[in-house]
């Protein structure tokens, strides 16, 4: 399947299966401890997967604070506080901002590949189950992501959002230069 998040056909089975180790290794009840093992392995695999997808929604909401947090001070503080700072004060201000926008982009950017590269191998270690629960029935059913209206992935309204922080600051700067 090629419409995997984060890429197309990668290649990925040989080098997630252990060709030295076969069905014909865990040979008792017709490769039952094999199956067993391969399930494990997936179980652990999908915990992982959600592991980064918390970790994720949690960088999310810390930089998400944080914006609020900045944009909410600056609209407290007195006009007069703005016209007294010097102008290389109010652009370092934006700046930093949009630095850490620009940062919270390359970490939402950095999740979405280190997800698509573990879904890429969950999908590989669910051809060997009895059931292909993410690759071919969940995803696909969701139009492997291409239509907005089957399904939009996470990642598209996640990098919305840091932009229009970045944005946010960049009105701001220049609402606060134009009173000035």
């Amino acid at each position: 399947m090629t419409g995997l998040p984060g890429g197309g056909p990668s290649g990925l089975a040989p080098r997630l299966w252990n060709g030295a180790v076969t069905p014909q290794d865990y040979a008792t009840a017709g490769g039952e401890k094999y199956q067993s093992a391969v399930m494990e392995q997936y179980k652990l695999y999908v915990e992982m997967a959600d592991r980064i997808s918390a970790r994720r929604s949690l960088t999310n909401t810390f930089f998400l604070t944080v914006n609020a947090a900045l944009l909410t001070a600056a609209g407290a503080v007195s006009r007069s506080f703005l016209r007294e700072l010097p102008v290389w004060g109010l652009l370092l201000a934006a700046l930093v901002g949009c630095c850490q926008c620009t940062v919270w982009l390359l970490l939402i950017r950095s999740y979405k590949q280190l997800n698509g590269a573990k879904y890429r191998v969950i999908g590989e270690l669910e051809k060997r189950l009895p059931a292909r629960l993410y690759l071919e029935a969940e995803w696909s059913e969701l139009g492997e992501g291409k239509s907005w209206k089957d399904y939009v992935p996470l990642t598209r309204v996640e990098l919305a959002v840091p932009g229009t922080f970045a944005v946010l600051y960049a009105v701001a700067l220049g609402m606060v230069l134009i009173a000035r």
